[in-house]
């Protein structure tokens, strides 16, 4: 109960929509997330970045926190803590004062990283005194002193202390006369460009979820509770569910995607779907909203919490000038849909 306490006042001093996240608690309950370093379970085996996207990159950084190459750690494993460490806010958003949208918000991030065997995700609070510390302070203090650290792994583009000062090269030099052992994660490669959550926000906005699982190891995923719409889509013969995001989630192309649907209640097997993330036009919409139609497939979601897995952009958002061809073209958008999945799922 300790775990679930604690994550939801950490939950809901940064997110309003407490209800939500006190789902998602439930779900992450075997990480221990901490905003503050007092309450950081040490010793630990420490994957220090942003990870914001958990993509393919940094699993390759944080992978050595399970498997250290020194064999003392390998035999002390059971007393240390594989954790990873990033920054709250995102050190880009402190500086500029202006929010950013995330690939992964918190709850999604430490359900991913509880999949990949992450027992402690720190949540470092970036604020002008941590931004001011010296390359050496922030190892002396942050992951000597604090964290305990017995090996620190990083990206080989990692910078660190006051005004990115600190290299890879100077990590090393400083936290090895600490007997902190460094681990410099090679940049991950696809087809020749390196890995990066800059390139799966450009792919997602492009409306290429395809080339954004490739990137990310998995497809992008948009994590919500079913909320009460307009029911508009029953009227049409296509019900749909209104899914509440986070309002720092990053949201794709608008438009209409094939989609596989997680959580549904009852339902052991993801579920083949339409997702549609627009403004509605042809309605008369102001609101931006995410509403995804199940197929062959019918029941109450409103208050459960779904996980839509992205799997093709099948068009952009249009206007029609009645219903009626609205109601024609989401025919031929499920019809499609159904084809594309079909094929994906055989394949």
């Amino acid at each position: 109960m300790h775990h679930i306490e604690h994550l939801s006042r950490l939950l809901f001093r940064s997110h309003p929509a407490a209800r939500f996240f006190a789902l998602i608690c439930v779900k992450i309950l075997s990480v221990w997330i901490t905003s503050s370093l007092s309450t950081a379970k040490t010793p630990t085996l420490a994957a220090l970045g942003n990870f914001d996207g958990i993509h393919l990159g940094h699993q390759r950084v944080i992978e050595p926190i399970f498997h250290p190459a020194d064999l003392r750690l390998r035999s002390a494993a059971d007393f240390l803590w594989p954790t990873v460490v990033t920054f709250d806010p995102h050190p880009q958003e402190f500086f500029s004062g202006q929010r950013r949208t995330l690939l992964t918000p918190l709850p999604e991030k430490a359900t991913y990283l509880e999949a990949l065997g992450v027992k402690q995700l720190v949540l470092l609070p970036f604020d002008q005194s941590l931004a001011n510390l010296t390359p050496e302070q922030f190892v002396e203090q942050i992951l000597k002193q604090q964290l305990q650290a017995r090996l620190v792994s990083v990206g080989q583009n990692f910078r660190f202390g006051y005004k990115r000062s600190g290299t890879t090269e100077d990590l090393k030099t400083i936290a090895t006369q600490s007997h902190i052992e460094v681990h410099l994660a090679s940049l991950y490669t696809h087809e020749g460009d390196r890995i990066s959550s800059s390139a799966i926000r450009q792919a997602l906005a492009e409306g290429q979820p395809q080339q954004a699982s490739a990137l990310l190891g998995r497809p992008y995923a948009l994590m919500g509770e079913i909320v009460s719409g307009q029911q508009l889509g029953r009227t049409l013969g296509f019900p749909t569910a209104n899914l509440s995001l986070p309002p720092e989630k990053f949201l794709p192309r608008k438009g209409v995607y094939s989609v596989w649907v997680e959580g549904v209640r009852g339902e052991s097997r993801s579920l083949p779907g339409v997702m549609n993330l627009g403004d509605r036009p042809t309605v008369s919409g102001t609101q931006l909203t995410v509403e995804v139609h199940l197929l062959d497939w019918s029941g109450d979601l409103y208050g459960q919490t779904l996980t839509v897995h992205l799997s093709q952009f099948l068009r952009p958002e249009q206007r029609f000038n009645s219903l009626d061809e609205l109601k024609a073209q989401i025919q031929t958008d499920c019809e499609q849909a159904r084809v594309q999945l079909t094929a994906t799922s055989k394949g």
